[in-house]
């Protein structure tokens, strides 16, 4: 008889069933909700930071800021004084704005209700439609405004100018 003749046949190991398991297993049982309750717990104690309030208005850029400057400084036509040059400057200033902000749009090329269209597609708050005589006052020879049109005028292109897209 050979040596592999006289071994004993293999005896299977015994099954090993799902139940019970085995002490780590318990410990993991324990300590994986505990853990959840106290991170919950500490998360909730926490003091909450304070969540900041938007202002109402950013700082301007200083593109934004010059141009507004220049608005500024530009003489208004009150009492009656004509308002084309006004107006015309007005125009140059938007223009030159829109330049550079829109340097594809080619918005330098459009004139009349598409200017004002293409200027109230940028900012609608602003309401430039409403102010044809921006753009047709600089071709009046004599075109005049009263006081409150000089000054809802302005604050139109201020709007304009501060919130434009």
């Amino acid at each position: 008889m050979s040596a592999l003749e006289q071994l004993q046949p293999l005896i299977p190991p015994p099954a090993v069933g799902f139940w019970p398991p085995a002490p780590g297993w318990w410990l993991l049982a324990v300590l994986l909700p505990l853990g959840a309750w106290a991170l919950w717990h500490w998360r909730h104690r926490l003091p909450r930071k304070a969540v900041p309030v938007p202002r109402a208005e950013q700082p301007l850029d200083p593109v934004r800021q010059g141009a507004l400057e220049e608005l500024a400084r530009l003489p208004r036509p009150y009492d009656g004084a004509p308002a084309g040059a006004w107006l015309q400057q007005i125009n140059g200033l938007l223009k030159r704005l829109c330049r550079n902000h829109y340097p594809t749009a080619n918005s330098h090329t459009l004139n009349g209700r598409q200017w004002l269209a293409f200027l109230d597609n940028r900012c609608p708050a602003a309401g430039l439609t409403r102010w044809m005589v921006l753009v047709e006052g600089v071709y009046k020879p004599e075109c005049r405004l009263d006081d409150k049109a000089i000054a809802g005028l302005n604050q139109a292109v201020e709007t304009w100018i501060r919130k434009h897209v």
